[in-house]
């Protein structure tokens, strides 16, 4: 019964992504206009192409799912709390625990589909030709280093107000994409973000992905700094999330 009841969850939260219009726009159309954009149409005056198109593809791929990870994980679940869902699930015969697996489970799928859909348009769009080796190794980097960004999207989601959860979640998402490097390359940065750029998450996010794809591993900082993001994330998720249990209680 517990397992059918989590097949189905899982799949309500799988359409309902899908169905969102900011996973359409932001986690799938945007990241592939970019990557047409500065690997085909502007002349970014990079001399090696391959390489520039490889690099360009995961750090698209990486904007993807981190733009999945904070805006639409957190802002459904404002919503979910916003229109009594939250509540209304309680009373259910369905429990915490597969209600809150069922997200990450969708979740998971969802990257998982953006970053396919994501390297077959950079492979359909400019050939990019890697080893089976590379594409699943970068691929599984994405995918297992998106967790301190699933941290923040929990951490919106702690958040009372639609409008709120959504307005943070863009400033992040953006803020994150240009100071990370995702955008652009780091060194036309200004200095003072250069300066701080390699302490924050996205750029080790997407630093491990780019070092992937020319055959090397990720830095083991590039590890450490997202583990560390990750554990204070979720501490003060479950901080909030407690103080806010108790003043309802």
């Amino acid at each position: 019964m517990t397992l059918k009841m989590l097949i189905t969850q899982c799949r309500v939260e799988i359409i309902r992504i899908l169905r969102n219009p900011y996973y359409v726009f932001w986690s799938l159309f945007m990241p592939i206009l970019f990557y047409t954009l500065f690997t085909r149409i502007f002349n970014t005056g990079i001399g090696n192409q391959e390489e520039w198109q490889a690099h360009y593809l995961m750090s698209m791929t990486v904007f993807s799912v981190m733009g999945t990870s904070i805006m639409t994980l957190g802002i459904r679940l404002v919503e979910e709390r916003a229109k009594g869902w939250s509540m209304f699930m309680r009373i259910t015969p369905l429990s915490d625990t597969v209600y809150f697996i069922s997200k990450m489970a969708g979740q998971t799928f969802i990257h998982i589909f953006s970053i396919v859909i994501i390297f077959l348009a950079g492979a359909l769009i400019n050939g990019v030709d890697l080893s089976a080796v590379e594409w699943i190794s970068s691929g599984l980097w994405i995918l297992a280093a998106s967790l301190p960004f699933l941290a923040i999207g929990i951490l919106i989601g702690n958040m009372k107000k639609v409008d709120t959860a959504s307005g943070i979640s863009n400033v992040l998402y953006l803020a994150f994409a240009i100071t990370g490097g995702l955008w652009m390359p780091i060194d036309i940065l200004p200095e003072f973000i250069q300066n701080i750029t390699t302490w924050l998450p996205a750029y080790n996010y997407g630093n491990g992905a780019w070092l992937l794809v020319k055959g090397e591993l990720p830095e083991w900082n590039n590890v450490v700094i997202l583990a560390a993001y990750l554990a204070v994330f979720m501490i003060l998720s479950f901080y909030i999330r407690k103080k806010q249990e108790a003043a309802v209680g």
